[in-house]
């Protein structure tokens, strides 16, 4: 049994995104994995200011919610990103998320290649939803992912959903016309089927 924390970075609340986050847990439930869902809509997460007074295990200042996620960000095995694609990437709801990372890295007298610090290693996986279905529509959005999270921060990549063609730009969402649903059941029911 693993600890999941799905951190969704805006949408509507019964929007694609969220449908396909309720599929993935749903599917991980399922395999007896406990499950939390944070919404940063309801929960406040301002972006990373730069002001270095958090380094090495000192809080962020910033007045908001994410001191209180840190523990939640700890004690998780796998955290899932999730994210409606926004001007061809992540959310800025999801990506003020991942800057305030910077609060929780240790000091590192011997970084590899390309870091200047280390953080705690986990999982990640990434869940997103766009109207397009172009072959490059998330081109930008997997690179972010790839080297923020996967190559900088250094977690564990289980893997990503990239569920195209779920409508127009209406409000209306039409995910549940896709096969997308399905596929977010079974990522999460067999995100640690090895």
């Amino acid at each position: 049994m693993k600890s999941i924390l799905i951190i969704q970075g805006g949408g509507r609340p019964n929007g694609n995104t969220s449908q396909l986050v309720h599929a993935f847990a749903q599917g991980a439930e399922t395999a007896g994995h406990l499950v939390e869902i944070i919404s940063l809509n309801k929960t406040e997460v301002k972006g990373c200011i730069g002001c270095n007074a958090c380094r090495y295990g000192k809080p962020c200042i910033q007045k908001d919610s994410f001191n209180e996620l840190v523990p939640k960000i700890k004690s998780a095995d796998l955290i899932v990103f999730a994210s409606p694609l926004l001007f061809w990437t992540l959310s800025s709801k999801i990506k003020a998320f991942i800057e305030r990372f910077y609060c929780i890295a240790e000091e590192d007298p011997a970084p590899p290649l390309g870091r200047y610090e280390r953080y705690p290693v986990k999982d990640a996986a990434l869940l997103m939803t766009s109207a397009d279905d172009y072959f490059w529509t998330y081109e930008q959005a997997v690179s972010y992912y790839q080297f923020a999270i996967i190559n900088y921060i250094g977690f564990h990549d289980r893997g990503m959903l990239l569920a195209g063609g779920c409508g127009d730009t209406n409000g209306k969402p039409q995910i549940d016309k896709t096969n997308h649903l399905q596929e977010a059941y079974d990522f999460g029911k067999n995100i640690y089927q090895d």
